[in-house]
């Protein structure tokens, strides 16, 4: 077992788009840094397997080479491609079932993953395990192995992700699992929720214009 992070550079301008109207560039970029070490620290304490940091624009970015010097996680560039290409990459990269997560979740727990790993185990019988996001996408896919048409034409960003997923899941007679549904940060809708959440309440301040 082993769980893929996939997180984009903490750079201004280029991350957390939705979110610059609300916190500014220079405050988004300061979110994701901070979402990204603590999904990090989570997946490390889950203690499930290897620890793998999907990289964008790339690997060579100063934020995930001191990720690799401090934390020692492998790392790997986001390959080309949408959403959905490149999770099928990391699917296709592993040498066992896979856990893959990003960093838009702060409620998300070690023992969730704990239980997404238990639920691709030999004994439990699925293919497939997903945490849906209430915002209709999903936190957190896992697969026992490489299954490449569930992420072809999908409307990534969109509240039909985890429906359309659904969709393709079936059509492909692959047994699943879905966890309880967390909540994630996209949009200024989220962020007071995100200011009543412990370690972010510097964002407290936005929450008003997010509301």
């Amino acid at each position: 077992m082993a769980i893929a992070v996939f997180s984009r550079a903490p750079l201004p301008g280029t991350t957390k788009t939705r979110l610059i109207p609300a916190l500014g560039a220079a405050a988004a970029a300061r979110l994701q840094r901070r979402l990204t070490l603590r999904t990090l620290a989570v997946a490390q304490q889950a203690v499930i397997g290897s620890v793998r940091v999907w990289a964008a624009p790339d690997e060579r970015q100063r934020f995930f080479r001191a990720l690799h010097r401090r934390c020692g996680v492998d790392l790997r560039p986001q390959p080309p491609g949408d959403l959905g290409e490149r999770m099928a990459a990391a699917f296709a990269d592993a040498s066992g079932p896979l856990l893959l997560i990003g960093c838009d979740c702060p409620v998300l727990q070690p023992a969730h993953l704990v239980a997404a790993a238990a639920a691709l185990r030999d004994d439990a019988g699925h293919d497939a395990v997903f945490i849906p996001a209430e915002d209709g996408g999903y936190v957190l896919v896992g697969l026992r192995r490489p299954q490449p048409s569930l992420f072809a034409g999908i409307d990534w960003g969109s509240e039909r992700v985890m429906a359309q997923t659904r969709h393709l899941l079936a059509g492909a007679g692959l047994s699943w699992l879905e966890l309880p549904p967390l909540w994630d940060v996209d949009r200024p809708g989220d962020l007071m929720r995100l200011a009543g959440f412990a370690g972010f309440h510097e964002f407290a301040e936005f929450a008003a214009c997010g509301g």
